[in-house]
């Protein structure tokens, strides 16, 4: 049983410690802390935890470090942590900067410790159902629009909500980034609130990247295109379809579709796929169930502090190219 310690308590907080709970085969939540007294009362009555004074009180009779917590203090609170050798999660974007990044893998390698970013897209059980059919896709494009939210202005959109695509097009095509094509709009905030990011590889693959904080309609679907398959993923809708040709050999399928494809060249049939994905899923709860795995079993985590930098370090690109473009709010 791992003894774990969750720093903030807002409403991704709570999130979290009521998937911790649901985990109590795994995990014993010994409390939590907040600066914020409304805060720390409203978790007290409703999960029954204790409220500790202090992060200082709070982090030595821990085994891990759940920290969800505004960006800004993201380093100061998983440095702490590792500094006492405890294993940490931390949500997304994985530091402020890239050189708190840098500092934070150094520092767990040295430490020893696991350290998980909450990349949470990667435990959506639409894009788990289809990743493991993703085969260097050739192109890539992601929407991800969200409705206006006052939580989450006080970073860029790249890093509040397409840091999300960045993490799965990098997990997906396994590539280098070698070209980075962006622009993006300050509609409302004093940062980007629409951005669009293209982003080349050294392999070829090129993925196309949106996204916006102030759409009318919530929307998070991504696209790949492979040689031998077209994969969609609705993150949102919780769906994934695979579309696949055929070679036809012989004669074709009456009530199928096929493509003739001309001279010589015979013709493919078309194959739709709808995997079946379990009902009662929940991603933030799988991701902190697969970082007790990967504690118990000494093994990487599914989601590395590495990965976490990667992501912030694109994402970072993406932001310098947009300087030019951004003008300020309406």
């Amino acid at each position: 049983m791992l003894k774990i310690g969750v720093l903030g308590a807002g409403h991704l907080g709570k999130i979290h410690i009521k998937c911790l709970q649901e985990l109590s085969d795994t995990y014993e939540i010994v409390g939590f802390y907040d600066p914020d007294e409304r805060k720390q009362k409203e978790v007290v009555e409703k999960f029954g935890l204790k409220s500790f004074n202090s992060y200082d009180e709070l982090l030595p009779v821990c085994d891990v470090i759940d920290i969800v917590t505004p960006t800004l203090s993201h380093y100061n609170c998983a440095s702490q942590a590792i500094r006492a050798s405890r294993h940490v999660f931390i949500e997304k974007p994985i530091t402020n900067t890239l050189d708190e990044a840098k500092q934070l893998v150094s520092l767990a390698e040295e430490a020893q410790v696991k350290v998980q970013v909450g990349h949470v897209e990667r435990f959506n059980p639409a894009y788990t159902s289809v990743k493991d059919k993703l085969n260097q896709p050739r192109f890539i494009e992601t929407h991800r629009l969200a409705e206006f939210n006052p939580r989450g202005t006080d970073v860029s959109v790249v890093l509040d909500l397409m840091i999300h695509d960045i993490d799965i097009v990098l997990s997906a095509t396994g590539a280098n980034v070698k070209r980075v094509s962006a622009s993006g709009v300050a509609v409302v905030s004093d940062t980007p609130d629409i951005a669009n990011a293209r982003l080349e590889f050294d392999n070829g693959c090129v993925a196309n990247l949106t996204a916006s904080r102030i759409s009318l309609k919530n929307m998070r679907k991504s696209r790949f295109f492979q040689r031998d398959a077209y994969i969609a993923v609705d993150f949102y809708k919780r769906e994934s379809e695979i579309v696949r040709m055929k070679q036809v050999e012989g004669e074709p399928n009456p009530f199928g579709i096929v493509i003739d494809l001309g001279e010589d060249k015979g013709s493919k049939e078309i194959f739709f796929e709808k995997p079946e994905l379990p009902e009662n899923a929940n991603a933030i709860r799988d991701e902190l169930a697969s970082l007790a795995v990967a504690i118990q079993e000494n093994r990487k985590p599914e989601v590395t502090a590495e990965d976490g930098y990667r992501a912030l370090e694109v994402a970072h690109r993406i932001l310098d190219k947009m300087k030019s473009t951004v003008g300020d709010p309406l």
